[in-house]
């Protein structure tokens, strides 16, 4: 399995893109600003999108490569999510006055994107080589993070998400887990931003890690834009003995 961080940032910025991973050349997980950086061939590779959540930074980039397929592509994109989050972009994003419909273009019958729900737990298996299964997580709005397994290991995406049972539940639930990506958005002084907003901060993340089970490398996510070097400085402490490495766009994660 090898997965392209096309964006990894808690927001935009000369060479700073949102949320997106593409794996394995045809699965995108979250469509952030990063799509953008796909050339029209490498979008045309895409046939699921995986979201997590609804915001905008998570979501932004489906709506213009779907403008970008338009012509490009005779099969649909499975655009597959929770209830709450498809209902969400389709009255939000894809309503005519935000963007169009791209689900019910060219026509009713035939629509570009194919949405799709899916539920935490219930796992999905892609042409026999990926199984993925959403899980519940906690942020601001209903949220999943994704568990991808393949006969060589598993990659775990958290999503946004908050100190949670559910995460460290199904984590340790697991019979392995080789690599988690998982967010640290705030550094420790913007503690109770980080709370309202359902964020980690390196010393909430270094303490629930307590939990955890499994001893994955840990690959860092999210970090809004100027706390970049603070949020490292504070994770050498906060999470000592842990191997991890903070994501950078165009990084690669092999499994």
């Amino acid at each position: 399995m090898r997965i392209k961080v096309l964006g990894c940032s808690g927001g935009v910025g000369p060479g700073l893109r949102t949320t997106g991973l593409l794996v394995d050349d045809e699965i995108l997980i979250d469509a952030g600003t990063g799509v953008g950086d796909l050339t029209l061939q490498q979008q045309t590779r895409i046939g699921e999108v995986f979201l997590t959540h609804s915001h905008l930074d998570h979501v932004c980039g489906l709506a213009f490569m779907a403008d970008n397929l338009f012509d490009l592509i005779e099969r649909p994109v499975q655009v597959r999510a929770t209830p709450e989050t498809l209902a969400a972009i389709r009255q939000h994003v894809f309503n005519w006055t935000i963007w169009p419909d791209f689900s019910k273009l060219p026509n009713e019958e035939n629509g570009l994107l194919k949405f799709s729900e899916i539920h935490p737990g219930e796992s999905l298996t892609l042409e026999a080589r990926h199984r993925i299964t959403p899980f519940k997580v906690l942020h601001t709005v209903p949220t999943v993070g994704y568990a991808i397994e393949t006969e060589r290991g598993c990659f775990v995406f958290s999503g946004d998400t908050y100190a949670t049972e559910l995460l460290w539940n199904f984590l340790n639930a697991l019979p392995r887990l080789d690599k988690l990506m998982i967010e640290i958005a705030f550094p420790d002084e913007a503690a109770e931003l980080a709370e309202a907003s359902k964020h980690f901060t390196p010393v909430l993340l270094g303490r629930e890690l307590r939990k955890l089970r499994h001893r994955p490398e840990l690959l860092l996510t999210h970090a809004k834009p100027g706390c970049e070097a603070l949020i490292e400085k504070e994770c050498r402490k906060a999470l000592a003995g842990w191997s991890y490495r903070h994501l950078q766009r165009g990084d690669l994660i092999e499994i």
